[in-house]
């Protein structure tokens, strides 16, 4: 498409995919929309972005973020829920970091959800010091739908863009993270993370190439209980939770809007929730990957299609229990202990709201300590080119960004981060280790996490996916 030009959008729901090409110098950008009655926001509600990722009527929401060499940030649109007032839905595009002249490849496209057809592109050209975009708008025309290329820049980044359709915006900077809290970490294992040394066998030989699953007492599952012996095979489908109630969303801020996010990293690694006022409801971790997503050299699974890769956690309360939830582990529960759900898995990284974790932050005083990573499953021998990110959506706190990269050996474990309760404080503390299997056992790296941070879990065979 050329600015100003615009095409019909026959469909009731649209992908809307921001993207960019990667690489040294390039920024981050995020995309948001604006739902416009008359040409402005009836009020904050009708902004849409990576702080408030969902219009309240369910009709347009912020669906999460594709690191590689192409980086989308994906809304999505569902045409025939969108309320009778709003006449237009603006998409926009702000730079993290540096301006628009240093973005190669920008563009929005409109993709058929069920089809995965291109409705619309346009490609953004021309830009220099810009720090905010209207790429594009949704608007209704004689009963249906059109999409328009705008192109229209803005100097004063997603704040004056914002302001300029009447959003309300908190312009006072985030809380950086503080200062590495001085607690202590965990004990240092015998060798670090890349030199283990193989454990000795398990006293029942595993069948070849299955992955340990570790043997602890799962709690009361309200979906139905496991078969007598511990923990169900896993089958590579999430449970139903159909009857589950939905994780809570984000606060809606009832004064200004606040646009801040915070990075954690090598320099900046802790932060604390309390803090930051994150007491209390759901916080969602999530897990977006990318990365060498050719075929194994070694087969240590069946598919072999995609870069598989599983979040996962341990878990320990303050009473003492302590278990392991991932696709292989189980899927735990939000309302009673552990306190921590698993929502799907996802085995190619190709949804773009990745894989999720859900803590119930208002069982904080029962938390000890949560070490939340990703476990490589298949698609490619290490985490060599691989990197992943994670982002914490607290309730009542920015969002909080950990990307992990840079793996120089055969490692298949990859820790993200350790959430610790030090004397009723929670806080977060950013990992990036990257822990090896042990010898001749590739997908047992699992339990050499656990002796690395001295989790004391129980391991046996697993059936694997």
């Amino acid at each position: 498409m050329t600015k100003g030009s615009n095409v019909p959008v026959p469909m009731a729901a649209v992908r809307i995919e921001l993207g960019w090409q990667s690489g040294p110098g390039v920024p981050d950008a995020d995309a948001s929309a604006l739902l416009l009655a008359a040409g402005k926001v009836r009020n904050d509600n009708d902004f849409v972005f990576y702080n408030q990722p969902a219009h309240p009527s369910g009709a347009v929401r912020h669906e999460g973020k594709q690191q590689g060499p192409t980086v989308l940030d994906v809304l999505s649109a569902d045409l025939g829920r969108v309320e009778a007032q709003i006449d237009t839905i603006v998409i926009a595009a702000s730079a993290d970091g540096g301006t628009f002249g240093q973005f190669h490849g920008l563009y929005v496209r409109l993709v058929d959800p069920g089809s995965g057809a291109e409705v619309a592109r346009f490609d953004s050209t021309g830009a220099t010091t810009e720090t905010a975009f209207v790429l594009g708008e949704l608007y209704r025309r004689q009963g249906g739908w059109k999409f328009r290329a705008v192109g229209q820049g803005y100097a004063a980044g997603l704040a004056g863009l914002a302001t300029d359709f009447g959003i309300s915006v908190d312009d006072a900077p985030a809380t950086p993270p503080a200062a590495p809290h001085q607690f202590t970490p965990p004990p240092p294992p015998a060798a670090p993370p890349h030199q283990f040394t193989a454990p000795p066998p398990p006293p029942a030989p595993a069948p070849q190439y299955a992955p340990p699953q570790p043997q602890f007492t799962p709690p009361p599952n309200p979906y139905g209980a496991p078969p007598q012996g511990g923990m169900p095979p896993n089958t590579g489908a999430s449970p139903n939770f159909s009857s589950h109630p939905t994780p809570q969303q984000p606060a809606t801020p009832e004064a200004a809007v606040n646009l801040s996010k915070i990075s954690l990293t090598k320099d900046a690694p802790s932060i604390s929730l309390t803090k930051q006022g994150a007491t209390g409801g759901v916080m969602r971790i999530n897990l977006n990957w990318s990365g060498n997503t050719a075929p194994a050299r070694r087969g240590f699974g069946k598919r072999k299609a995609g870069l598989d890769l599983d979040l996962c956690c341990f878990w320990e309360l303050t009473d003492g229990t302590k278990g392991s939830i991932g696709p292989l582990d189980g899927f735990g529960s939000l309302h009673q202990a552990p306190y921590i759900l698993l929502d799907k898995d996802d085995r190619t990284g190709a949804v773009a709201a990745g894989e999720n974790l859900d803590i119930n932050l208002d069982h904080t005083a029962k938390f000890r300590r949560i070490l939340v990573f990703a476990s490589l499953y298949e698609g490619t021998d290490d985490f060599r080119g691989v990197e992943a990110t994670a982002t914490l959506y607290p309730v009542g706190s920015p969002p909080i960004e950990m990307s992990v990269s840079g793996c120089t050996d055969n490692s298949r474990e990859m820790v993200l981060a350790l959430i610790e309760n030090i004397n009723g404080e929670f806080v977060v503390q950013r990992q990036g280790v990257f822990v090896r299997p042990p010898a001749r056992r590739p997908l047992w790296g699992k339990m050499e996490v656990d002796k690395a941070y001295r989790w004391g879990l129980e391991w046996g065979r697993s059936a694997g996916k």
